[in-house]
């Protein structure tokens, strides 16, 4: 993309990169940036040229890096005031101990610090430090500090390290996680949801049988995970509970991960109270009801041997009458016939505000792979009222229509 192109299109941010590792992540990043019409200008630390080169970031941000504070051609016009009042954001990537601490305690000792102390714009930290540093009491403190001063923050994340053996929470977001948080905060369309915090369940669950078999049912998670990030488009908090899938997580949200029903049904617990909990996971009705620790193994002349299954718990059930019940609790429903009765009857037993139905059988003539696993949905929205018939649609469709009508109830509900 030309440097014309963005300045007539994109937003204006300003990069800080810290010093360490993960500032080779910022490269990356201005990329990034840059393919979205974001016009990028960064601030290097001394500590961040030991990793990466002015050079490297001038070239893919196409402008001059800035570096030292007492620099005569850069502030000749106060050119900290005007770096930390010209861009629209500022980031800071990697957001290192060091810098967190100095604005914290309102140190301006170098060019980066005294950009962030100088600014009236938001500011976004992309954290990266050891584990033991970032749950260090010292930096914990300044992170709550940080926060309560409207900082926003997005990762750090956990995963191996640069130093050998080191290992847990402290890796910087990747740079297309960066991406969304900037995106996020430079979206200035209303954010409904804003203010709210709402858990989502999404896939299928696994019930163990034996250390390599066990018992599941056919979700993809595309539509839970869609509903969770459109959701959080909205500025609601999310929560997703994710079972066992192969496709990422959603960005901006919050996700656990989990394998069985009562993994689920403990993460989802672990989360109330809330404003809202929307169940789409396709929960195995049944287990085992004794997990084997060895293989089962054929036996020659031998039928299989009996599996004696037990009930899972009802998670939508159990939210529904619950005691820290969220104001809104919705239910999906997947069905292969009598879809308006079935749907009026979990709607009734299970506590729920509104369930979304759908047809999975395979003549449902849905999409050419069917619901189960495919890339469209169509859905009958139940409730106490009666019911809405929506269009078949993408699933990404569905989600944001979905995310409204959940804005639009939440609305009503104050």
């Amino acid at each position: 993309m030309s440097q014309k192109k963005a300045d007539q299109n994109g937003a204006r941010i300003l990069l800080v990169i810290g010093g360490g590792i993960a500032a080779y992540k910022c490269l990356d990043l201005i990329r990034r940036l840059r393919e979205r019409g974001i016009v990028v200008r960064c601030v290097m630390t001394k500590a961040a040229q030991e990793f990466i080169t002015p050079l490297s970031v001038g070239a893919l941000s196409a402008d001059h890096v800035f570096t030292d504070l007492f620099d005569r051609q850069d502030e000749h016009d106060i050119g900290h005031i005007r770096l930390s009042r010209e861009a629209d954001l500022i980031v800071v990537a990697p957001a290192t101990a060091d810098l967190m601490a100095k604005l914290a305690t309102g140190l301006a000792n170098d060019l980066a610090s005294t950009v962030l102390l100088a600014t009236d714009k938001p500011v976004l930290m992309a954290p990266a430090m050891n584990p033991r540093m970032w749950q260090h009491k010292a930096t914990r403190r300044n992170r709550d500090t940080l926060e309560a001063d409207g900082i926003a923050f997005v990762g750090p994340n956990k995963g191996e390290m640069a130093e050998s053996g080191e290992a847990g929470e402290g890796r910087m977001a990747e740079p297309i996680e960066i991406a969304h948080a900037i995106e996020t905060m430079l979206d200035g369309k209303e954010k409904p949801l804003a203010g709210r915090k709402i858990i989502v369940t999404s896939g299928p669950t696994h019930e163990v049988i034996d250390p390599v078999r066990y018992i599941a049912n056919r979700s993809s998670g595309k539509q839970g995970h869609a509903i969770a990030a459109a959701l959080a488009r909205l500025g609601a908090k999310v929560h997703l509970v994710s079972g066992p899938v192969s496709i990422p997580d959603p960005l901006g949200v919050a996700t656990t991960h989990v394998e069985s029903a009562r993994q689920m049904r403990a993460a989802v617990e672990a989360l109330l109270p809330a404003d809202a909990g929307i169940f789409v996971a396709a929960v195995a009705d049944w287990r085992p009801a004794t997990e084997t620790a060895e293989k089962i193994k054929k036996k020659a002349g031998e039928g299989p041997p009996p599996l004696a299954l037990t009930e899972n718990p009802d998670i939508l059930a159990g939210i529904g009458h619950h005691e820290k019940r969220p104001t809104l609790v919705i239910g999906f429903a997947a069905e292969t016939q009598d879809l308006f009765k079935n749907a009026r009857a979990k709607l009734n037993k299970k506590g729920a505000d509104l369930i979304v139905a759908n047809d999975v059988s395979h003549d449902s003539g849905v999409g050419p792979g069917g619901v189960m696993g495919g890339e469209r949905n169509s859905v009958v929205i139940v409730s106490r009222e009666g019911h809405d018939e929506w269009p078949e649609m993408s699933k990404d469709d569905v989600a944001s229509r979905l995310a409204q009508l959940i804005a639009d109830r939440l609305g009503k509900a104050e």
